[in-house]
């Protein structure tokens, strides 16, 4: 019998269904039905196209493990004010959830705040139903990391083992550096982080530089089939001022990709324009297959909307003891 099986919730276009099926576990993916359900239906994945405030754990009695990337714009726009204010009420609501309080008259007004506190509704209603889920992934934008740690908290109080943080994604075989705060949470054995297989990037370093006993980070020009030397610029500032453009080579990894990835222009050494990324492309740098079916509504948003597949890789591994160091960038591309 299958020891672990997985509920994805918010699962978008498919990061931990990808992850999962490198691994050889079985997951059902929550999804409203508009734009990346239709990349779900070309790729295959198992899927319930709902709302996932209507549903529950109860519909999935099997599922024992629980994955997450939910919205949360509104918290995501890390140093603003505005984003600061929504993170204090959310970090309250996360409070009175633990003390089983009922707050959806409170959230009805504000809904993209009530979808990031799904994923704890779910975990709450399966414990006390005493069908506590045995594992909880949780992955987002850095700037979520309070949110995950007060979760953290409130699951360590009803006995779960905890663990969470800042992963650097270049240091787990992406093609990138952005950075994802994660938690993990086992009724079973202790919590962990999984290890780097790669090293970090660090501006003006090399790519020999760093732990040897680690592998070198991917650079753009591995993951794309591009024949020759180019330049990314990005579409957002640099150090918090917008009239500075990051600009990234080819033999380094590539900035964070984010829904707005089209709009980075692709120079040659010498600032001849080239053709920007395509959608293929973009998924690739995300470590998702060479032959991603992409489709739907907001393609470019699915892409950046999702958490890197070979990160979830190496979440779900360490998370289900399981081992990952085996999938690298190369082998993503195979799935």
């Amino acid at each position: 019998m299958q020891k672990f099986k997985i509920v994805d919730l918010f699962a978008g276009a498919g990061s931990w269904s990808v992850a999962a099926h490198q691994l050889g576990v079985p997951l059902v993916g929550v999804e409203w039905p508009w734009g990346a359900c239709e990349t779900r239906r070309a790729a295959g994945l198992c899927t319930v196209e709902d709302d996932v405030r209507t549903l529950g754990p109860g519909e999935f009695p099997e599922e024992n493990v629980l994955v997450s990337r939910p919205p949360a714009q509104t918290m995501s726009a890390a140093g603003h004010g505005h984003s600061r204010g929504v993170l204090t009420r959310v970090l309250d609501f996360v409070g009175r959830m633990s003390r089983r309080e009922d707050i959806s008259a409170a959230l009805v007004a504000d809904e993209r705040t009530w979808l990031a506190l799904e994923p704890l509704r779910w975990a709450l209603g399966a414990i006390d139903k005493n069908c506590a889920y045995e594992v909880i992934v949780l992955a987002h934008a850095a700037s979520l990391l309070p949110l995950w740690e007060a979760v953290a908290e409130t699951l360590a109080a009803e006995g779960y083992s905890v663990a969470s943080g800042l992963l650097p994604a270049e240091q787990y075989g992406v093609p990138q550096t952005r950075r994802v705060s994660v938690m993990i949470a086992r009724r079973d054995g202790p919590a962990a982080l999984p290890a780097p297989t790669h090293r970090a990037y660090r501006n003006g370093a090399t790519r020999k530089e760093g732990d040897p006993l680690l592998l070198p980070w991917v650079t753009m020009g591995e993951a794309l089939s591009r024949p020759y030397l180019f330049e990314m610029i990005s579409n957002y500032g640099k150090a918090g001022d917008p009239g500075v453009r990051g600009r990234r080579s080819s033999v380094q990894p590539a900035p964070a990709v984010t829904g707005k990835s089209g709009r980075n222009r692709l120079v040659t050494p010498d600032g001849a324009e080239l053709p920007r990324l395509t959608f293929r492309e973009a998924g690739q740098l995300q470590t998702f297959p060479t032959s991603y079916p992409w489709a739907g509504r907001a393609v470019p948003l699915q892409i950046g909307n999702a958490v890197p597949p070979l990160l979830c890789v190496h979440l779900l591994a360490a998370a289900l003891d399981l081992p990952a160091r085996a999938y690298t960038w190369s082998s993503a591309q195979r799935t």
